[in-house]
């Protein structure tokens, strides 16, 4: 049996090391600070190409690593297996330990996010609303709560409105000595939907029903027997095919393309789970399974980025495809006169998730960066039922390139807005503990959401580090055992 296993690691290694061997040019192309992380990376995507789920059996019933929790530290926990089983490792193939890879994601973490007080838990990143630009007050108290990072979405407002909120929260934190960094998210290509030639905010839809979608927010319709909606985007109606899903307003709308001419699209509804049949101005509309050619970078981030470059620390690219479209914003970011903020890779289309390895490799041009998962679009793109796992896979691979995520969208969100937590978000807000940062969102009770996170995590953060769980006494057991000892 022992036998065996040593030769099925063996195999294993080998694969791994072929991997690192055909990627030598790239490792030699990043930055020190980087090769070992994205080596890892290579041994770890080897190794997970593989289904190896027999051997974990073997090697959990013969009390050794089943290799479950090691991405961090792939090769190396490899081999510790293997010297186990006395077969010493060979000279020059241990990259990072245990202990290095977890300094370097905590370095990274902290060159990202800023000190903290408390290391057992994630940094907590909230959502700026334009009210604050003027309420300097409530600006204070989410520092003094456990704001780390500030974000400004710069889909909403304006220049003006972000310089107010900044101003102020520099103020603040020299006030509270309590450090903050900012956050500001690019808007990125989100398609909305237009009304062309209709007066009335919102027109009349039923299920089954048909529906128009103009190439552009300005192509003709209004009232007419079958309902006309334009995009913000021109040209996207001519890029489907027949029988693509198109969704509205995160996906409470469903069609189905039926037909395509020249740049209008006709569309059949075949859900509507909304309580009321209408589709209103301004609402998203997400395109799951077409591959549409669009730039991650619009004019409009463009113009964004020297008050981007000049104020932040971190700087959100929405709706990133591929690797290309990455190394277009560093180089203008490396052109740019301003301050160098870090990039913060949005992943939130379904050709981020299929190009992943290749996007993590761009970023590792960087000597940091980090990963957010926005559950709200990808859930979208990729269908709900996907994103459990998901959000899953893309944590492992994150901890494999010793990246930081931050955890986005909807975390805790009735509690936000109405002042009671779901029993069901309770769970997510817990499961958000094992990211490196989490992101709240605009709402009523922030200061709530805070505390409440803070307290989920400290509960949390006792039992597991990452994914690999911890065995700190259990309150349940601890009692019984002293009843009946």
């Amino acid at each position: 049996m022992l036998t065996e296993l040593i030769r099925a690691l063996e195999g294993l290694e080998t694969n791994m090391l072929e991997t690192e061997k055909n990627h030598r040019d790239l490792l030699r192309s990043l930055p020190a600070s980087q090769q070992a992380a994205c080596c890892n990376l290579l041994h770890y995507l080897a190794l997970r190409s593989e289904d190896i789920r027999d051997l974990q059996y073997r090697l959990h019933i013969a009390g050794l690593s089943s290799l479950s929790s090691a991405e961090s530290h792939i090769h190396a926990q490899l081999t510790a297996i293997l010297e186990r089983l006395g077969k010493p490792p060979a000279a020059g193939n241990m990259h990072c330990d245990y202990q290095q890879a977890l300094a370097d994601i905590e370095q990274k973490a902290k060159s990202l996010f800023g000190a903290k007080t408390d290391k057992a838990i994630p940094y907590i990143m909230v959502t700026l609303e334009a009210g604050l630009a003027d309420d300097y007050e409530s600006l204070k108290t989410l520092l003094a709560s456990g704001m780390n990072v500030a974000r400004i979405n710069c889909a909403h407002d304006d220049e003006a409105i972000w310089n107010k909120m900044i101003i102020n929260l520099e103020k603040a934190s020299a006030e509270t000595s309590l450090p903050c960094k900012i956050y500001m998210d690019l808007a990125g290509p989100k398609i909305r939907t237009t009304l062309p030639g209709c007066k009335k905010k919102k027109i009349e839809i039923k299920e089954g029903g048909k529906l128009l979608l103009a190439g552009s927010k300005s192509s003709a319709g209004g009232e007419e027997t079958i309902p006309v909606v334009g995009s913000t985007l021109n040209g996207i109606a001519a890029q489907l095919k027949e029988g693509a899903k198109v969704l509205f307003d995160d996906g409470l709308i469903e069609c189905t393309v039926e037909n395509v001419q020249g740049d209008t699209a006709l569309l059949k509804i075949t859900r509507i789970s909304s309580k009321k049949p209408y589709l209103k101005r301004g609402k998203g509309i997400n395109f799951p399974g077409s591959k549409l050619v669009i730039s991650s970078l619009t004019d409009f981030d463009r113009a964004c980025l020297p008050f981007v470059c000049s104020h932040a620390d971190l700087i959100g690219y929405s709706f990133v495809h591929s690797a290309a479209d990455i190394a277009g914003l560093q180089n203008l970011l490396a052109g740019s006169p301003g301050k160098r903020p870090s990039i913060i890779l949005k992943i939130e289309t379904a050709e981020s998730v299929e190009h992943f390895p290749l996007l993590l490799m761009q970023g590792m041009k960087e000597t940091v960066f980090g990963v957010m998962i926005a559950r709200g679009d990808l859930a979208i793109e990729l269908g709900f039922e996907r994103m459990g796992e998901i959000q899953e896979e893309i944590m492992w691979i994150c901890e494999a390139a010793h990246t930081p995520v931050i955890w986005a969208t909807q975390v805790l969100e009735n509690l936000n807005e109405s002042g009671l937590a779901t029993r069901s978000e309770i769970t997510d807000a817990g499961y958000s503990s094992l990211s490196e940062c989490v992101m709240i969102n605009k709402g009523k009770h922030i200061v709530q959401v805070i505390t409440t996170l803070q307290n989920i995590f400290k509960r949390s953060g006792g039992h597991h580090s990452k994914k690999r769980y911890l065995f700190r006494p259990l309150n349940i057991a601890r009692a019984y055992i002293r009843q009946n000892d």
